[in-house]
């Protein structure tokens, strides 16, 4: 499941930054848990489940710069912004 995760999580950064998914590296990629719904990237005025979940961190990187995207719960890989 990680590798479609992470192949997930390239395909949307090319997607974001414009640029062919081979520009794109991951740095690493591995299981987390998550202290609340918020998956590690909480949004100002949202209000999150306050239990563990159980996820995925994967750091990818383009152009020198790394982007992180967060998973769990059934939520596809987003680009944590925050």
């Amino acid at each position: 499941m990680t590798a479609e995760l992470v192949a997930r999580a390239k395909a949307d950064l090319a997607v974001h930054l414009g640029i062919d998914e081979s520009e794109v590296t991951v740095v690493s990629s591995e299981q987390v848990t998550w202290p609340d719904g918020s998956l590690g990237c909480p949004q100002p005025g949202r209000f999150y489940t306050q239990a563990v979940v159980q996820g995925t961190l994967t750091v990818l990187e383009a152009a020198g710069t790394q982007y992180k995207y967060h998973s769990g719960g059934g939520q596809p890989p987003f680009l944590c912004t925050s």
